[in-house]
C-alpha cells in the first residue's frame, strides 16, 4: 500500500454546510500535519450532544462549513515537526480541550485548563497558522473544537491527543473522550464522596449517570437520581442509582426534599443539568459541615447563582469543574486502564451503533432523547 506521509488524503466525511441542516457525506482533502500536528485515521467516533447545540447554532457563532466531532478514537497516521511523543501507529483518543505540559496550568497539579489548548468553540482553525487542513475543491471547510472527528481522517494538535493501550477496544473507549470522563471525573475527583456516603445527581443524561458511576466506583451507599424525566429512571438503576427524585412530584424545592431523605442532607451532590435553579439546589441539599457540591453543566450566559451566604458559613462546599479534572493527556490513558481491569463499565451507555453514511439518525436518536451514546463507525 503506497504511503500517504506527506501527501493530502482524500476520504469521506460529514459536512455540516448550514446550521440544523442534514449532514452530508463529501469527499475532503485533508492536508499533511504541519508543525505539532499529528494527522489522525479515525476508526470510530461518537455523538455527543455538544456537537448537536453548536450544529443547531441557536445563540453561538455560526461556523460553516464545518466537520463536527469529538469523542473519538484513532490510529496515528503521520505526524508534524517536532512530534516527538507520538508516532504512526499508535492509538489516541482526540479531546477538545488540551494539554500543552508547558503552560501554568498544565504544570499545576491543580488544573487541566491549558493557556494553548483549552476548548475554543470559534475557532475553526490550526493555532499553526490560522488556516483549516480541510478542503474541498480549494474551498476551506473548518474545525470543531480542533478534533473534527467526523471524517476518516483529522489533522489535531498533538496535545489534544491521548495516546492509549493498543489493546483497548476503540468502540468502548472512544466515549471517554467528553462526556464519560466528564461525570466520572466530577464525583471521582472533584467530589470524592467517602465509602458508605450519600450522593445526589442532579440530571440523569450521559454526563449525570457517568457522575453516578463514579459514586458507585467510589462505594456511596445511597445513589440518588434526581430528573423531571420519570422515563430516565430504569435506565439509571444500571449505574448504581438506588433512588429517584422529580422535582415535579413535590410542593417544596427539591433540596427541602432531599434533606428530609438524608437526615440534614446529603453528603455530596453532582448537578449536570446547567439549569441554574438545579445548580442552586445540589448547593443547598448538602449537609451542613462537610457537604460538597460540584457544579459541570453550562449555566446560560445571564444567569446569577444566589444563596444565603450562611450556607458557606455552616461549612457547605460549593466546587467547579472542568472536563471531570482530568489532564487529557496525563490522565485519559489510566481511565482507560480502569475500563480494561473492569473496574469502569462503559458497554451501559452506548445504545446505538451505525456507519458514517447513516450520521444523520445518530442525530435523530440524540433529538428525540432515544440515545445516550450513538457509536459512528468511519472506517467501513
Amino acid at each position: 500500500m503506497p504511503s500517504t506521509v506527506g501527501k493530502v488524503i482524500r476520504c469521506k466525511a460529514a459536512v455540516a454546510w448550514e446550521a440544523g441542516k442534514p449532514l452530508v457525506i463529501e469527499e475532503v482533502e485533508v492536508a499533511p500535519p504541519q508543525a505539532m500536528e499529528v494527522r489522525v485515521k479515525i476508526i470510530v467516533t461518537a455523538l455527543c450532544h455538544t456537537d448537536v447545540y453548536f450544529w443547531e447554532a441557536k445563540g453561538q457563532t455560526p461556523v460553516f462549513p464545518r466537520i463536527f466531532g469529538h469523542e473519538a478514537a484513532g490510529i496515528v497516521e503521520s505526524v508534524g515537526e517536532g512530534v516527538t511523543e507520538l508516532k504512526p501507529g499508535d492509538h489516541v483518543l482526540p479531546v477538545f480541550t488540551g494539554e500543552c505540559k508547558e503552560c501554568r496550568h498544565c504544570k499545576s497539579e491543580e488544573s487541566n485548563m491549558c493557556d494553548l489548548l483549552r476548548i475554543n468553540t470559534d475557532r475553526g482553525v490550526m493555532l499553526h497558522d490560522g488556516k483549516s487542513r480541510f478542503s474541498i475543491n480549494g474551498k476551506p471547510i473548518y474545525h470543531f473544537v480542533g478534533t473534527s472527528t467526523f471524517s476518516e481522517y483529522s489533522v489535531i494538535h498533538v496535545g489534544c491527543l491521548a495516546k492509549i493501550n493498543p489493546a483497548a477496544p476503540m468502540d468502548k473507549v472512544c466515549i471517554l473522550s467528553c462526556g464519560v470522563s466528564t461525570g466520572l471525573g466530577a464525583t471521582l475527583n472533584v467530589a470524592k464522596p467517602p465509602r458508605g456516603s450519600t450522593v445526589a445527581i442532579f440530571g440523569l443524561g450521559a454526563v449525570g449517570l457517568s457522575a453516578a458511576e463514579g459514586a458507585r466506583i467510589a462505594g456511596a451507599s445511597r445513589i440518588i437520581g434526581v430528573d423531571l424525566n420519570p422515563k430516565r429512571f430504569d435506565e439509571a438503576k444500571k449505574f448504581g442509582v438506588t433512588e429517584f427524585v422529580n422535582p415535579k412530584d413535590h410542593h417544596k424545592p427539591v433540596q427541602e426534599v432531599l434533606t428530609e431523605m438524608t437526615d440534614g442532607g446529603v453528603d455530596r451532590s453532582v448537578e449536570c443539568t446547567g439549569s441554574i435553579n438545579a445548580m442552586i439546589s445540589a448547593f443547598e441539599c448538602v449537609h451542613d459541615g462537610w457537604g460538597v457540591a460540584v457544579l459541570v453543566g453550562v449555566p446560560n450566559k445571564d444567569d446569577a447563582f444566589k444563596t444565603h451566604p450562611m450556607n458557606f458559613l455552616n461549612e457547605k462546599t460549593l466546587k467547579g469543574t472542568f472536563f471531570g479534572n482530568y489532564k487529557p493527556r496525563t490522565d485519559l490513558p489510566n481511565v482507560v486502564e480502569m475500563y480494561m481491569r473492569k473496574e469502569l463499565e462503559l458497554e451501559k451507555f452506548i445504545t446505538h451503533e451505525v456507519g458514517l453514511s447513516d450520521i444523520n439518525k445518530a442525530f435523530d436518536y440524540m433529538l428525540k432523547g432515544e440515545s445516550l451514546r450513538c457509536i459512528i463507525r468511519t472506517d467501513g
